[in-house]
Order: structure tokens, then C-alpha cells, then sequence
């Protein structure tokens, strides 16, 4: 295979083990661990995240825990953007746009009822990326949904 293409190779701030919390209002609900790694020679990044609510979690956060989620990044050469193929531990199967650039990491999806955008911050270190998730029913009105925070294992 060719070198990647120089808009894939910005993913690699990405690559490595993380260290993953999620917290929903002031409730931290899960910890886990992400790995993204390259797969086909760098045409495509895979991740693979994974974790384990607290046992004194409500009993709805228990049965919506995502968990264990796959994700497969892909570019269009001709936009420079990404698309993520996401599937979850749920049976849930979404279709994301996403950019990376300068350290801003942008997930995204337009669908009928539920709408999601996503921000995250990598730190100037590559150590953290600081995240949070909003939802939207209309397109139009967000609300937030829950915060992530990444923590570079390796």
C-alpha cells in the first residue's frame, strides 16, 4: 500500500491506549479503556472501547451502557473529511462525519429525531482529550448529553 494520505496521518495523534471516563450531569458512570490503532497499512483507523459501569449505577444507565463499542475511520480524499462506522454492545449501528484538526476532534450526525455532535480537546501534551457529547431531537435545540475524558495510557 501507498503512504496514507497526509489527512489520515493527523489521526495519529490518536493512536495509542486510553484511559476513558464518562460522566453523565456530576455522576461519573463508567471507566473503561480505548484502543485505537491503524488497520490495512493506515487506510483506515480502528477503536475499540470498552468499560464497566459501577455496580451502584441506576439501573438505566446499567441497561444503556453502549459497551464494548467498535468504530472504523475512513477519509474522503476529496473533502478531507471522515467517516466513522460506530456499532455497540447494544445492537446500535451509526453512520458519523467527523474532522480532526488542530488538536479538535469533531464527530457528527444528522438523523430524523436524534441529532449528535461531539467536541473533543487533545491536550497540547497528546496525554488527555477532553470531551462532550450533545444531542439534538430537532436539529436545532442541543442539549448536553454526557462528558468523556481520555487519558493517554500509552
Amino acid at each position: 500500500m501507498r503512504e496514507p494520505h497526509p489527512a489520515l496521518q493527523r489521526l495519529n495523534a490518536l493512536v495509542g491506549e486510553w484511559e476513558i471516563w464518562a460522566t453523565v450531569g456530576d455522576t461519573p458512570t463508567a471507566g473503561g479503556r480505548s484502543v485505537v490503532e491503524w488497520m490495512e497499512g493506515g487506510a483506515f483507523l480502528l477503536q475499540r472501547t470498552d468499560a464497566e459501569l459501577p455496580e451502584d449505577a441506576p439501573p438505566e444507565w446499567l441497561a444503556n451502557s453502549p459497551f464494548p463499542v467498535s468504530a472504523i475511520i475512513g477519509l474522503d480524499d476529496a473533502s478531507e473529511e471522515f467517516t466513522m462506522l460506530y456499532a455497540d454492545g447494544r445492537g446500535v449501528h451509526r453512520v458519523y462525519r467527523m474532522t480532526f484538526a488542530d488538536g479538535v476532534w469533531r464527530i457528527w450526525r444528522e438523523a430524523p429525531g436524534f441529532n449528535q455532535r461531539f467536541t473533543g480537546a487533545l491536550s497540547a501534551d497528546g496525554a488527555s482529550i477532553t470531551c462532550s457529547w450533545e444531542m439534538s431531537q430537532d436539529g436545532t435545540s442541543w442539549q448536553h448529553d454526557f462528558d468523556l475524558e481520555y487519558r493517554r495510557v500509552k
